[in-house]
């Protein structure tokens, strides 16, 4: 419950941060396709410099995949079924054996069909996520984020020991 309550109150931390919409959705976006995909695929080592380079929100990277990974754990038969259909697909046949033949694309597994269908899945879903994300943001931000202030728990969380805490430590770490 305690790790629950953490993860919402770095999520509201992070809508209300100075950081922009773009920043967040970034971070969702680039979170989210490591958490659909296998976490051993190759490229996604390229997805963690991605993380490190652009100045995308690493707290909601880290949760995007945490979130996006009990999904994946969830869709891998839809991911491995969709795998299996591009795979398959008579015109890129010529495509999958020039690639398979070469060590460069061999290394990045993409024979395997869970990590072709999720890896797709999540460059097809980065698409309509990144405006929607960005559009969460700002409606959070206009809407709700002084009302969520508002509320009972998050004022009598305020005046714990522990928020006083890691109010210092947040400080102190910028």
């Amino acid at each position: 419950m305690f790790l629950i309550m953490r993860y919402i109150a770095k999520l509201l931390k992070a809508l209300a941060s100075e950081a922009s919409p773009a920043q967040i959705a970034g971070g969702v976006i680039l979170g989210m396709i490591i958490g659909l995909t296998p976490l051993s695929s190759p490229h996604n080592l390229i997805i963690l410099v991605l993380i490190l380079i652009f100045k995308v929100n690493f707290g909601m990277a880290i949760l995007s995949f945490t979130i996006f990974s009990g999904i994946a754990y969830l869709a891998d038969p839809l991911f491995h079924s969709f795998g299996t259909y591009l795979l398959e697909l008579e015109s890129m046949q010529e495509t999958w054996t020039s690639m398979y033949n070469n060590e460069w694309w061999a290394f990045t597994n993409f024979y395997n069909t869970v990590v072709m269908g999720s890896f797709v899945s999540a460059l097809i879903l980065s698409g309509p996520m990144f405006p929607l994300v960005m559009y969460g943001v700002v409606q959070y931000r206009e809407h709700i984020h002084a009302k969520v202030q508002k509320w009972k728990i998050v004022q009598a969380f305020k005046g714990t020991k522990f928020y006083t805490i890691y109010q210092t430590v947040s400080r102190v770490r910028g």
